[in-house]
């Protein structure tokens, strides 16, 4: 699967795929008729709070990011666990969630509430047909193991033998309430973290992103609403960075590790949790983009050509163009350009609208180079 076609056109929203997933949320009043139990209930919780954990400490923190290591044996609980949500196969997740955070937020990102919406980010990606297919090379390290492979195969087991083992635990409010309530639950809080920790939430590191910490999602989901901090640092198995950010996810996994189950787990250097790293060049990229999209490039461009209408310096300028190659810096060299927005006035934008970095000083020179190579290119196109 390329990049090219993880974003085609969504336009037909309604996917067969989908089918089952409607059926399950209506299914969930189907406890009308059951009948609602202290047991089912019991149940109900338990499941929500052992899969939101198989999620963010399988799907999420180990089979995509490798925050940790622990043993085939725990390794295939884990899976089981978490594909007993219903959420496609444990190699199918990762896949897609790494290339999530190759592409995060940009047009490649197959979940990004900028580009294609909140609805389609929470849910409907999900159940697209050119998202249907796994990406094994993304997820080689663990395609390699027979047991993970079955499961990929046989996707919905898990799922099928948790719900049989509800009923037969506390008969059909098992199955409702237990299985099909918590089910239903631990599908939208997982969602809400592609969407809602997309759109509304702090940002405490400039990630290149939309990311943002989410303290009502973290508690909803054992730590994994803290979705800035992972994003400035993928790689830590703990993502509530601050003592007050309570990660249980991070928790249980650390008592895991005092027993041996789990180890190597990763953690973020002192200067991502002092916010003192410099960032990647992609990082940096990303955010001087979005600064430079700020600003109304059209705009400057007509307010140059309208105010240098009748003068040489316009003139100049094209012939500059024509006669070499020039960076855009030095096509405006020496020129008293207009409308142009000074270092300065980038410096305040991104300071008001970052969080703060080391690296503001190299976004605000890259966003400046990117504004002057737009106005440039427009102006060497015809009025």
């Amino acid at each position: 699967m390329t990049a090219d076609t993880d974003h085609d056109h969504h336009d037909d929203i309604v996917y067969p795929a989908a089918i089952p997933f409607v059926l399950l949320h209506f299914a969930a009043f189907a406890a009308i008729w059951t009948g609602v139990t202290w047991e089912a209930v019991a149940i109900c919780v338990a499941l929500y709070v052992i899969r939101i954990f198989a999620i963010g400490a399988g799907y999420h923190r180990y089979f995509s990011h490798r925050s940790y290591q622990t043993g085939r044996v725990f390794q295939f609980i884990l899976a089981f666990l978490a594909q007993s949500t219903a959420q496609k196969s444990v190699l199918w997740w990762a896949a897609k969630h790494r290339h999530h955070h190759l592409h995060s937020d940009t047009e490649h990102d197959v979940h990004s509430p900028r580009h294609t919406g909140f609805f389609y980010a929470h849910v409907g990606w999900i159940f697209a047909k050119n998202h249907d297919t796994t990406d094994l090379v993304k997820i080689a390290d663990f395609a390699k193991y027979p047991e993970l492979m079955f499961l990929h195969r046989f996707e919905l087991l898990p799922a099928v033998i948790t719900a049989i083992v509800c009923w037969l635990i506390a008969g059909w409010p098992g199955l409702v309430v237990g299985f099909v309530w918590s089910t239903v639950l631990v599908y939208h809080a997982t969602f809400c973290i592609n969407s809602l920790a997309h759109v509304h939430g702090k940002k405490r590191y400039v990630t290149g992103d939309d990311s943002r910490n989410n303290w009502l999602l973290a508690f909803f989901t054992m730590g994994e609403g803290w979705h800035n901090n992972h994003h400035a640092y993928q790689s830590s198995v703990r993502q509530g960075f601050k003592w007050w950010e309570i990660d249980p996810t991070y928790y249980i996994l650390k008592a895991l590790s005092w027993i041996g189950v789990v180890w190597d787990m990763k953690s973020p250097p002192p200067e991502v949790l002092r916010n003192e790293q410099r960032l990647g060049a992609r990082v940096i990229d990303r955010a001087a983009g979005d600064l430079a999209a700020t600003f109304h490039v059209d705009g400057i461009v007509a307010g140059i050509r309208h105010a240098l209408a009748d003068s040489p310096v316009l003139a100049e300028l094209h012939e500059r163009m024509a006669s070499a190659q020039h960076k855009a810096e030095d096509l405006f060299a020496g020129l008293h350009m207009p409308h142009l927005p000074t270092h300065e006035e980038i410096r305040e934008r991104a300071q008001a609208m970052f969080a703060k970095t080391r690296s503001l000083d190299d976004i605000v020179d890259r966003a400046h180079r990117k504004i002057l190579e737009a106005v440039s290119a427009r102006l060497a196109a015809p009025a």
